[in-house]
């Protein structure tokens, strides 16, 4: 498995929107390759943690490459403080 994992802070009043938002944006687009994704909010606050988890880096780099993603990071972009600093990887259990 591949995939990344970012941390970002989303502004207070877009917690809610983030989710709802993150919960559409799955369900409207199939992606070759994708298995899920999670988002954890660190002990109450504003910092979050989004987790995107693919099958292999090829269809994690054919997602990320696409416009549709691009698209979609927009969106969810609007509603944090600051760009997210990504970390991607190999994923073993």
């Amino acid at each position: 498995m591949y995939g990344t994992v970012a941390k970002t802070v989303v502004k207070p009043e877009n917690r809610e929107k983030l989710r709802d938002l993150t919960t559409r944006q799955v369900a409207e687009r199939q992606v070759p390759g994708y298995i899920t994704s999670y988002m954890l909010f660190e002990n109450d606050s504003d910092v979050a943690w989004l987790f995107a988890i693919f099958e292999d880096r090829a269809s994690y780099d054919a997602n990320a490459g696409d416009p549709a993603q691009d698209a979609q990071y927009r969106e969810y972009r609007a509603l944090m403080e600051s760009d997210p600093e990504w970390h991607d990887g190999e994923i073993e259990s």
